[in-house]
């Protein structure tokens, strides 16, 4: 049977992202991030948020954890994963989670540095475009 996991996202960070690194020296960066929708119910605008936990690996994460932080746009592109643990006292926990594949810096911020996947690189900062 054939699968597919792929996941689109665009939103803000509801916090700044925690860099920790694995015990083989991985870099593992963590957020959330709060994804808008807006609809009409009859004659009248609704607004839901989404709030979505998202983990990102290697240089990519190191790159969110010195640009990004709270209140920052950002679109990802990831994949859905599902996590089950037993806490100490014996409770099971779940949880659904993206683990993206790139990040991309929208927006200004960060010192005008953009990333789209694991390449970073300066981008010049345009306010003079008359359009």
């Amino acid at each position: 049977m054939a699968s597919f996991n792929k996941v689109l996202l665009m939103g803000n960070l509801t916090r700044d992202p925690e860099l920790r690194f694995t015990s083989s020296g991985s870099a593992l960066t963590k957020f959330g991030l709060a994804v808008n929708r807006k609809y009409k119910a009859g004659e009248e605008w609704k607004e839901e948020v989404c709030f979505v936990d998202i983990t990102v690996w290697g240089k990519q994460a190191e790159n969110c954890a010195e640009y990004l932080s709270k209140g920052r746009p950002v679109f990802i592109d990831g994949r859905l994963q599902f996590s089950t643990w037993e806490t100490d006292d014996g409770q099971k926990r779940n949880k659904l989670e993206v683990v993206a594949n790139s990040v991309q810096f929208l927006g200004q911020g960060g010192g005008g540095k953009q990333a789209m996947g694991a390449d970073t690189e300066d981008v010049p900062v345009r306010d003079d475009i008359p359009f």
